[in-house]
């Protein structure tokens, strides 16, 4: 798919989401950025999109509150008159030991990390296929990819990672031929900001590429699963090998 003059609308649109963005900016997409509380940021990425001489809005949303999606997305085709991409970034990882987990618990990490992505696609679907074809990128993790659990107390981020695995092949069978879906599985992109500097040399070391990856790598994988037109339901890693070891 060609990506000039098309129309995309990503859901969490901080730190890497502001690379992505950029991204297919510069390839000739205007870009809806959603965000639940940083404002600020969302609009530096506006900048940052408008600086390429594409066209763009920031819009308040919660990706797990169905009400919001739906207006989002409304809003998206009632400015721009289509809707042609979906990247759905809008995530949550914490730590929730599974000794004492709270039923709300797993319902929040659910919903942030697969029901929005649920969500996006539901209300974007009609607009994906109205002009001839789509493409909707889902994220789920590294360790989700591997087939395994890896590491404790985070049962129920790996559970929804999981599922936006099996979702994303659902939905690439429920809206195909004409919208495409594929799933980014991302491993040291970039470290979490409270990790310590021996924790991040640590990461690197047991990562065959011997690095973090970047947030541009992201970016390159999304524009490649936007641009191909023979390619669904697919998981693509991007993890330096880390799944490896």
């Amino acid at each position: 798919m060609d990506l000039g003059g098309k129309v995309a609308f990503i859901t969490g649109g901080a730190r890497i989401g502001a690379t992505v963005a950029a991204a297919l900016a510069r390839r000739g997409c205007r870009v809806v950025l959603t965000y639940r509380n940083s404002r600020a940021a969302a609009e530096r990425t506006l900048r940052d999109i408008r600086s390429t001489g594409s066209d763009g809005r920031a819009v308040r949303c919660d990706a797990t509150a169905n009400s919001q999606v739906r207006r989002a997305i409304a809003e998206t085709v009632a400015a721009f008159g289509r809707l042609d991409i979906v990247v759905n970034m809008a995530s949550e990882y914490e730590r929730t030991p599974y000794r004492g987990l709270s039923t709300a618990d797993w319902e929040r990490n659910l919903a942030s990390n697969l029901t929005s992505a649920h969500l996006t696609v539901v209300h974007a679907a009609r607009a994906l296929r109205a002009k001839g074809g789509g493409r909707v990128v889902n994220f789920t993790d590294w360790v989700a990819a591997s087939g395994r659990p890896r590491y404790k107390d985070f049962a129920p981020y790996y559970a929804a990672k999981a599922g936006v695995i099996g979702l994303t092949q659902a939905q690439a069978l429920e809206l195909a031929p004409h919208v495409l879906v594929n799933a980014i599985a991302p491993g040291p992109i970039l470290p979490p900001t409270k990790l310590k500097n021996e924790e991040v040399r640590g990461v690197a070391k047991v990562t065959p590429l011997g690095r973090w990856g970047g947030a541009e790598e992201i970016a390159k994988a999304v524009l490649f699963l936007c641009e191909t037109d023979f390619v669904t339901g697919e998981c693509l890693r991007v993890d330096g090998g880390r799944h490896l070891f």
